[in-house]
């Protein structure tokens, strides 16, 4: 995250951008504003799936984000990675470091001479291994920047550029956590969880929380009920990380929550509007009765095969359907979130799913028939952050909630961002904010 702004905030008019990646993967939704003279920040999160390994994939991503960077000049720039390093961690470890260092030294971003890197890179800790990377980078041109330390229950004043990794759980610069196993579907391990840094700038305080829910394991389990098995556990996980977040044990401050959701439609529902004029054959298995596949066919049209599904087969006949007007006709079915409406806040969406576009580096904009596409990735925030951002009656953009690279392979996730500015004198002040500044600033 890059912040920009003045020292008074009377003169402040700051610009965040939020992006989304699983890496986002790189990746957890991405949204650029210039941040010339008034000061501004870039949230960005970001899914990076892929195996870390230095093919162009990683060069498309990478161009889409320095791009991004040039653009817009973000004065604060956030970065949320799920999945960080892909499903073989150990094996690409040695690409994540060049991937690491190839942010901190790079051209692009010689002006951001701050920066907070956070990985977990802790693979052999089963109970406490998410794959969660958060990159936090600060342009030359801010000045009072602090980040709140959990166990001292103090801002610190941000300098110079930091990595952590390995251990974070020792990292008094955030929380991070791993859901209770009792969480996980049939209590099996896999890293999902949520990390959190809290920031002051400008005299105005915030969460940021990189979170990764679960995902649907079957496509044949969510068909079954509406909403699906799967949805009830990402609602609970989500209940959990918004229950910590607004406990006691800290002052309560505005929060942005970004990264893979794994949010994905109700497919009872999809599956019954996309085939109504369908019938169903039921396919199973010879020595367990087991359902493995279901296949819906046209009832008149030589019985054309309209879709398929299997437990990781989403084969349906008309991709374009995903893709006329981004998709948006399909948001109805898009329901998880309204469970947290009066605790969560997003802006309206306007571009096509994030999620699964195939990693063909040709194929920039197909999707890969293995789930039916849904807006995984996403930029949620808290009422009172919701308050902070600056709407302009005369400026349509400058609340931007968008997807990056949309023309081109950014692996299965495509990254998601949110731009916008924040009103002068907006949000809740820091905790003893004056005493902090009195004795940091110089």
């Amino acid at each position: 995250m890059t912040f920009g702004g003045e020292e008074r905030i009377s003169h402040l008019r700051e610009q965040f951008q939020l992006r989304d990646e699983d890496g986002s993967q790189m990746t957890e939704r991405l949204e650029e504003k210039e941040g010339r003279g008034s000061g501004g920040a870039l949230y960005m999160e970001g899914r990076k799936r892929w195996r870390m390994r230095p093919d162009n994939l990683q060069k498309n991503w990478l161009r889409e984000f320095y791009q991004i960077v040039h653009t817009h000049k973000p004065h604060f720039m956030a970065l949320h990675c799920q999945e960080f390093g892909g499903k073989n961690y150990e094996a690409s470890m040695s690409h994540v470091d060049k991937f690491v260092k190839e942010l901190l030294s790079s051209d692009a971003m010689k002006e951001y001479n701050r920066a907070r890197v956070y990985l977990d890179e802790n693979y052999k800790s089963q109970e406490h291994f998410t794959a969660l990377g958060s990159f936090y980078f600060l342009h030359e041109s801010l000045k009072n920047i602090y980040q709140f330390d959990f166990k001292a229950k103090k801002y610190k004043k941000v300098t110079g550029k930091e990595i952590y990794s390995d251990t974070l759980e020792s990292t008094p610069m955030l929380e991070k956590e791993k859901f209770p196993q009792e969480y996980f579907p049939e209590c099996k391990w896999s890293r999902k969880g949520f990390l959190r840094t809290r920031w002051c700038i400008s005299d105005c305080s915030f969460d940021l929380v990189n979170i990764h829910l679960f995902h649907d394991a079957s496509n044949l389990i969510a068909w079954e009920t509406s909403p699906s098995v799967y949805s009830g556990i990402r609602h609970k996980a989500l209940g959990y990380v918004l229950d910590r977040i607004i406990d006691q044990r800290f002052e309560k401050v505005s929060y942005f929550v970004f990264g893979d959701f794994n949010f994905r439609l109700d497919s009872r529902s999809v599956v019954e509007t996309l085939c109504t004029k369908a019938t169903m054959q039921t396919i199973r298995a010879a020595d367990t009765n087991e359902v493995v596949k279901l296949i819906f066919r046209e009832s008149d049209n030589d019985r054309k095969v309209m879709l398929q599904l299997e437990k990781k087969l989403f084969d349906y006949f008309n991709q374009e359907v995903f893709q006329d007007n981004n998709g948006t006709a399909l948001l109805e079915f898009d329901k998880e979130l309204s469970v947290f409406k009066d605790k969560l806040y997003e802006l309206d969406i306007s571009f096509p799913p994030s999620y699964p576009y195939s990693e063909d580096s040709s194929q920039g904009k197909q999707y890969m028939n293995t789930r039916c596409p849904a807006w995984c990735d996403r930029i949620l925030m808290s009422p009172s952050a919701k308050e902070l951002i600056l709407r302009s009656e005369n400026d349509e953009k400058i609340v931007t909630y968008d997807n990056i690279g949309p023309n081109v392979c950014m692996g299965d996730h495509k990254p998601v961002f949110l731009s916008f500015r924040i009103a002068p004198g907006a949000g809740r002040r820091c905790q003893r904010s004056e005493k902090i500044f009195r004795e940091t600033a110089l």
